[in-house]
């Protein structure tokens, strides 16, 4: 089995400007049907349109009656839905645009984006905890929202204060992964090397569940959605099965305390083989001006990891829905 590096990146997206041309569509962005965004017997029409520069999207106003108006919703995890980019300045992080923001878009609903780039799942439950690069990305950039202690404790203080949070998402898990490749390349008895892989795979394991039963704990039962991650190559038994492996860590955990599971995996595949099962051909990956790709996603990527999540959502209720779905507790 095979992992390849992929969300961690050495410490260093906006849609395009440009205007678009408005047009009615019968789904929206990467295929996500509006019925599913509005609602079939909403009266608001959403409208998509495509620019030079990739996806231009306007939501339309919800109506009253199914808005998420005055809802919140929280989004954890690492540089995935950081939004991280190499390309851009990390001084800024206003210009760092994850998944996040796009579904809390086509939800109207206020996210607040808590997401460190590089962030394990011990860093994340404990700054003394196993850490990749986030702590060191922290003392540096500045993150979407700026807190003292860890990731955990910024959202459970987070969820005692905001009562009307409605939604979280969760992306975490391979930057352990990442930290035990490295610790194994300094030597075989440095750091995590010494657990073996699945030594790894089972504290990876262990902390997510902590990290989600403590968020149940905590009073809330609203909807957690884990989103997965996506593979590198589909077109490599490795670089899938590593994914798989690696995803199997987070379905286990959300299993265990109530939360949906938005395949990031299945959310890329389609257009990945459409390209010979390289995401980098695809589109889905960052583009370097050396050549080759950074291992996260492109607006393409993003929004098709956006649009797995509202499907998820969509998916969890009888009305078929999503702002319903998000609405019903």
């Amino acid at each position: 089995m095979e992992l390849r590096h992929s969300f961690g990146g050495p410490l260093r997206a906006c849609l395009g400007r440009r205007p678009c041309r408005r047009r009615r569509l019968g789904r929206g962005p990467d295929g996500v049907p509006a019925e599913v965004l509005t609602g079939a017997r909403s009266p608001t029409v959403v409208t998509f349109a495509k620019s030079r520069l990739g996806f231009c999207e306007e939501v339309g106003a919800v109506p009253a009656s199914a808005a998420s108006d005055g809802h919140r919703y929280l989004a954890l995890g690492d540089s995935v839905p950081f939004g991280f980019s190499p390309l851009l300045n990390a001084n800024d992080a206003h210009d760092f645009v994850g998944y996040p923001e796009k579904v809390a878009q086509l939800l109207d609903i206020k996210d607040v984006n808590a997401t460190c780039p590089g962030e394990a799942t011990g860093g994340f439950l404990s700054l003394t905890g196993t850490d990749n690069v986030c702590r060191p990305y922290r003392a540096s950039f500045p993150l979407h929202v700026e807190y003292q202690g860890s990731q955990m404790s910024f959202a459970l203080r987070y969820l005692t204060g905001h009562r009307n949070t409605k939604l979280i998402t969760l992306t975490l898990g391979a930057n352990d992964f990442f930290r035990f490749q490295k610790d194994c390349a300094a030597g075989a008895n440095v750091g995590t090397c010494p657990l073996g892989l699945g030594g790894v795979f089972a504290t990876m394991r262990a902390n997510l569940t902590s990290i989600l039963s403590q968020i149940r704990a905590a009073g809330y039962d609203g909807l957690i959605v884990a989103v997965t991650y996506y593979s590198l190559s589909y077109s490599d038994p490795a670089s899938v099965g590593g994914a798989l492996a690696l995803n199997g860590q987070m379905i286990a955990a959300a299993a265990a305390n109530g939360a949906l599971v938005a395949s990031g995996f299945n959310a890329w595949q389609a257009t990945a083989l459409a390209a010979g099962g390289d995401s980098c051909a695809a589109g889905l990956l960052i583009a370097l001006p050396t050549g080759g790709c950074d291992v996260h996603p492109t607006p393409l990527g993003r929004n098709l990891l956006a649009g797995e999540v509202i499907s998820t959502i969509a998916a969890s209720c009888p009305a078929h829905d999503a702002v319903t779905c998000l609405n019903r507790g």
